[in-house]
């Protein structure tokens, strides 16, 4: 996409207003952009593909695009992807999603827990989608996950008796001394609206008691991907990463998204991806010292360094690369993501 084109989109949607306010459909300022990700990443079954997992789809890349088509007006594309999802996904016996389907096997699911962060995307977008579409059976269902995510996947925090806090799924992250968590599930914008409008006020609670965790973390260092609370305080799990990477590269993007622009995790994430080579962004850092382990050249990890940067510096401009549907479906999404999250919260943080 030429790099003018692209900042002119830019620009029309950071001056067009609430998301469900603007054009539907064509007329959408980013509609360009969700095209170019819709034929890139979306079977025409309605199943989104993750290129680089064996082909698979997942309740979370499900819900991601579900959440996309709905707000730039794609009513097509999000029917397709509501149905693949409850044929081949809303198959446990409650509201909650089985986390992967894969397309090399005889058994597609072989293994039905749940995604707490499809689940709670899958709700979300399900809300989006009744509100811009007009269908109350979506909002319906919406509720049902929401009651089933909290009932199944909120917990009392073993170090922080009384707190709840979302688990990542329904099923094996209790240990003998306490719970293991993603912190990059605990999306709070999602986790508020879906509270507030399916009615499920512990979500609410467990938004807040994820911002409080993510707090106390980054007075010392990065949030990893994975942590274990017990009584005894936080530590590294066994068998888990505990660097912050292709995980915890989703906290500083859902921080800014969700208004929390002076939060302490947002700001430490913002300084040590700036630490990546020109040209490049930190996919993995050290949770501790910050270094940098890995890095990719995939524009949308840099979109999200530029966007953190911005959210905690507080602009003006973000340097947000164009995007790119050549990129793997993970960091093309998370593009599309700040490129949502920049109309929606951070109009001061026009690419430039």
């Amino acid at each position: 996409m030429r790099r003018r084109h692209f900042l002119g989109i830019a620009a029309a949607a950071a001056t067009a207003g609430p998301v469900l306010a603007q054009p539907s459909g064509a007329e959408h300022p980013l509609w360009p952009l969700w095209t170019a990700w819709r034929d890139a990443h979306l079977d025409f079954s309605g199943r989104v593909v993750d290129e680089l997992q064996r082909e698979a789809s997942h309740s979370e890349g499900q819900s991601y695009g579900m959440w996309l088509a709905a707000e730039v007006g794609d009513e097509d594309a999000f029917r397709r992807m509501a149905a693949w999802t409850q044929e081949n996904l809303a198959i446990r016996g409650d509201a909650l999603l089985a986390w992967r389907w894969l397309p090399d096997v005889p058994e597609r699911v072989p293994d039905l827990n749940n995604a707490s962060d499809g689940d709670l995307f899958h709700a979300w977008a399900l809300l989006r989608g009744a509100e811009r579409f007009g269908q109350a059976a979506w909002r319906d269902r919406a509720a049902a996950v929401a009651s089933d995510l909290v009932r199944s996947c909120v917990a009392s925090r073993p170090d922080r008796p009384g707190l709840p806090i979302l688990l990542p799924a329904a099923e094996g992250f209790a240990t003998s001394d306490g719970v293991i968590v993603n912190p990059s599930y605990m999306m709070p914008l999602a986790m508020r609206e879906v509270a507030a409008t399916t009615g499920q006020p512990e979500l609410d609670r467990a938004a807040t008691s994820g911002l409080s965790l993510m707090s106390e973390i980054a007075q010392e260092a990065l949030v990893p991907d994975w942590l274990e609370l017990t009584p005894e305080g936080r530590r590294a799990p066994s068998g888990f990463s505990h660097d912050a990477g292709y995980e915890a590269v989703r906290v500083p993007l859902f921080l800014a998204w969700s208004g929390e622009h002076g939060h302490p995790a947002l700001a430490r994430a913002a300084d040590a991806m700036a630490r990546a080579p020109q040209g490049l962004s930190a996919t993995v850092l050290d949770a501790g010292t910050g270094a940098v382990l890995e890095t990719s050249g995939d524009p949308g990890y840099r979109a999200v360094a530029a966007l953190s940067h911005c959210a905690a510096a507080g602009g003006p401009g973000a340097s947000i690369p164009p995007y790119s549907p050549a990129q793997p479906y993970y960091p093309s999404t998370l593009h599309m993501f700040v490129m949502m999250a920049q109309i929606r919260t951070l109009p001061a943080c026009l690419p430039i």
